[in-house]
């Protein structure tokens, strides 16, 4: 394997950025604004390093959108919040082919979507037709009306928010849109200490908001380009492909994990290495990231699922998930 710093210098360009020091920018900053969510800023970086998506689930109150809001700004990068509702159409969020009273001739008015951070807030309270218009600008970073294909800037991430779908006013997203998160992860409350923290913080007006970006778009393009650089090595391939596999022949398992599912499972893992100093994967990033990068891509059985019947509690779902998950990691062999 491969052990060279992923920050060094190129002898034909310039110094690269160092993942480990723009990850620990980010976390301060952010820091200052929302306390303890260290763990979801990290996935937050790793997905935009990655070029994929996230999808951020909790009951209200936890700080969501203000964590994504926050990141946002640390960000030099365009962003938008498109607020969902019942009553959206897909031209609410994609945008609107219109005549031109001047020229007599029909253009098109870009809709929120064009952005570089798209903050979907409450994805789940859209109707399922305006939740697929989202289709394809997750998947190919485009928007097609009227025969015309648009681009979408880059980069380009849509980190989304739903409440529990048990609560009123919510539909369930379709599995081909949660296939295309790279991450589902789950906001719970605070620690004890956290608590404290956040009212203190509050009590006092302390709250330090970020008020410049710390992190340029120049830098986040760098960082996807050394991700394509990660080493991975044929035995860390087929760990991660075993896990994959493995997910479709469980039997606490109907649907298991989709090829594109690998894909993205993959890049995140080569992100994370980045972001720990290397510029290889070791099994240990395939473990940290296997139950965001999965926890919504797999269907469990009936029979599963009736082990956490009569809890309404978002945790102990997304931790029967999460067992099942660990499980099939423990059965594939691990390289050494």
């Amino acid at each position: 394997m491969k052990n060279t710093p992923a920050s060094v210098e190129d002898a034909s360009k310039t110094v690269l950025v160092d993942p480990r020091r723009t990850l620990n920018s980010l976390q301060l900053s952010i820091g200052g604004a929302v306390v303890g969510q260290e763990r979801l800023v990290k996935s937050l970086a790793v997905a935009l390093v990655a070029g994929g998506h996230v999808l951020l689930e909790g009951v209200p109150g936890l700080a969501k959108t203000y964590l994504v809001r926050t990141f946002a700004k640390t960000l030099n990068l365009e962003f938008r919040r498109i607020q969902f509702t019942p009553d959206m159409l897909p031209a609410d969020v994609m945008g609107v082919i219109v005549l031109n009273p001047k020229t007599q001739g029909f253009e098109f008015r870009p809709g929120p979507i064009f952005a570089n951070v798209i903050l979907a807030d409450e994805i789940n309270r859209a109707p399922p037709k305006v939740q697929s218009a989202l289709l394809e600008a997750m998947q190919e970073h485009q928007v097609t009306m009227e025969g015309h294909t648009y681009p979408l800037p880059s980069p380009f991430i849509v980190i989304a928010t739903q409440n529990p779908v048990e609560q009123e006013g919510t539909y369930p997203l379709p599995e081909a849109e949660l296939d295309r998160f790279l991450f589902r992860l789950i906001v719970d409350y605070p620690s004890e200490e956290d608590e404290v923290k956040l009212l203190s913080q509050r009590a006092g007006e302390s709250v330090l908001e970020p008020t410049t970006s710390v992190v340029e778009s120049a830098d986040i393009d760098q960082m996807q380009e050394l991700r394509k650089g990660v080493f991975v090595n044929s035995d860390v391939i087929s760990y991660l492909a075993g896990i994959i596999r493995t997910t479709r022949t469980d039997p606490r398992i109907l649907i298991g994990a989709s090829p594109r599912a690998g894909v993205q499972f993959l890049n995140a893992v080569k992100a994370l290495a980045l972001f720990e100093g290397r510029d290889y994967v070791v099994p240990d990033d395939v473990r940290s990231m296997v139950v965001p990068a999965l926890n919504h891509r797999i269907t469990l059985s009936p029979e599963v699922l009736a082990m956490q019947e009569g809890s309404s509690s978002l945790k102990d779902g997304a931790s029967l998930y999460a067992g099942v998950i660990n499980s099939i990691v423990s059965r594939v062999p691990t390289p050494r």
